[in-house]
């Protein structure tokens, strides 16, 4: 008889302790910052868009970091490493480049589900 309350105490132990590893992996993931990129292109069809030298000079004047700009068909297309930097860059950029582009957060495939996405993105406003 011994057994059973030993054999129960063990197994409950053992399923507190994978929930716990379960929730640190979840708050993880939540908080790890995930390369961001936006995305500008022209309103009205035939325009040009911004070249990247210019792109990068409001950026750099700002001091805001990029890992790469690209132009890729009629949009151009700027890497960051986090979105806090995406979202400066995105004030910056409707601030100095001249009426008619939409700059708007490229849509991602993420591995995350979605309510994991927006409890990250609520942490970073509290904090």
């Amino acid at each position: 008889m011994a057994f059973r309350p030993a054999f129960s105490r063990r197994l409950t132990l053992t399923l507190a302790a994978l929930t716990l590893l379960a929730a640190a992996m979840l708050s993880w993931a939540a908080l790890q910052k995930h390369e961001t990129t936006l995305e500008i292109r022209a309103v009205s069809q035939g325009a040009m868009i911004p070249d990247g030298f210019s792109v990068w000079h409001h950026l750099d004047a700002n001091g805001i970091r990029f890992k790469s700009i690209t132009p890729q068909d009629d949009i151009l297309l700027i890497k960051f490493d986090s979105t806090d930097q995406s979202e400066a860059a995105r004030k910056v950029l409707y601030r100095s480049l001249p009426r008619g582009f939409v700059i708007a957060q490229q849509e991602e495939k993420s591995l995350t589900p979605a309510w994991l996405s927006r409890l990250r993105q609520d942490i970073q406003r509290l904090g």
